[in-house]
């Protein structure tokens, strides 16, 4: 049996917008009705289960909200882990989120063609953005760093497009996902932000991970 997708267990509002971009439904079909559509096409809709409450999660919330950007770009946003969350806690933020792998871009994109006007979404490649110089204030590199051929290029990429600073996690510890190519200590990826052109670098450790926060 189908969980159902409540406030409590899931950001509701992201489900069904993305219910509707999916499915092609109008903007007038609301929540209610767009959530019985996607149930009625078995449309799957873990990915939009809450994860504010993930250490990882919630520390990279509380720095965007000390940060408070305008605009931000989500580099890697794959599943929607930590972009879910940002949207849904950072209400004023417009969000412009992009993934290289072509089904999860629309995956992504469907959510914005249902009803989530703060967010764009775009397929590229992380160390290759197409997006002017200082287009945004903030960029999360959020669990993207491992899993790339060249984390110099992104970092450096992310700082260029971002005006004030990039905002990243990294496992601290080994596991067993095939996709994680390279492992991160603090001090490796505290050098990785200065080499890409940070002036200022904070490292903490957070349950299993690496957060860092590159000032510009």
């Amino acid at each position: 049996m189908t969980a159902p997708v409540d406030d409590a267990t899931h950001y509701r509002w992201l489900a069904a917008c993305y219910a509707r971009g999916r499915l092609g439904l109008t903007d007038d079909v609301d929540d209610d009705h767009a959530l019985a559509a996607a149930a009625a096409a078995a449309l799957r809709l873990h990915r939009f289960k809450r994860a504010a409450e993930l250490p990882r999660v919630r520390a990279v919330l509380g720095t965007l909200r000390g940060l408070a950007p305008d605009r931000l770009l989500d580099v890697g946003s794959g599943r929607g882990v930590f972009l879910w969350p940002v949207l849904d806690a950072l209400p004023g933020v417009a969000v412009t989120a992009v993934d290289v792998v072509a089904e999860r871009a629309a995956q992504l994109a469907a959510v914005a063609r249902g009803g989530a006007r703060r967010l764009t979404v775009a397929r590229m490649d992380a160390a290759r953005l197409g997006l002017a110089a200082d287009s945004v204030d903030v960029a999360t590199v959020l669990e993207v760093l491992e899993h790339v051929a060249d984390p110099a290029a992104v970092a450096a990429e992310a700082l260029r497009v971002a005006r004030r600073a990039a905002v990243a996690t990294v496992p601290s510890q080994p596991d067993d996902n095939p996709e994680h190519v390279r492992l991160f200590t603090a001090d490796r990826l505290r050098a990785l932000w200065v080499d890409a052109g940070a002036r200022r670098v904070t490292i903490d450790g957070v349950r299993g991970h690496l957060t860092a926060v590159a000032l510009r």
